[in-house]
């Protein structure tokens, strides 16, 4: 588990400009409900490939025309309950921080795992989302 204090910044990044943070396994299982609508799962992390890619493409892709219904963060290392939780949804996947996912009424409709986050540049992260938004938004 990594300090509060440490992982505070990392966590306001996205709190800020509107992600809910889910930090149980009850409130991914509430965000990710049938009939939830559309629902962005960011497995937030303190790596480098967090901070420079992953957190700028969700935030730019959140300004986007269309979005999903609800934008939300699980930390892993800290969140431990929340993020097993937001990972047995994303199966067949394995685990991967940082990774975004996309659900639709609860199912799996994009995920972008972290060895397609890791040496990539957040615009091109920010488009793939934005054309999975304007599908399945």
């Amino acid at each position: 588990m990594y300090p509060e204090e440490l992982v505070a910044p990392m966590k306001e990044e996205l709190t800020t400009v509107g992600f809910d943070e889910l930090t149980t396994a009850a409130e991914v299982d509430a965000a990710l409900a049938p009939e939830s609508g559309t629902v962005l799962v960011m497995v937030n992390s303190v790596c480098g490939c967090a901070a420079a890619n992953a957190r700028p493409a969700v935030i730019h892709a959140s300004k986007h025309a269309k979005t999903p219904s609800r934008l939300t963060t699980v930390f892993a290392g800290v969140d431990a309950e929340a993020v097993a939780q937001a990972r047995n949804y994303m199966l067949p996947y394995p685990p991967s921080s940082p990774s975004i996912a996309l659900f639709k009424d609860g199912k799996l409709v994009h995920f972008i795992e972290r060895h397609h986050i890791e040496g990539r540049p957040a615009d091109m992260i920010a488009e793939n989302l934005t054309a999975a938004f304007d599908e399945h938004c």
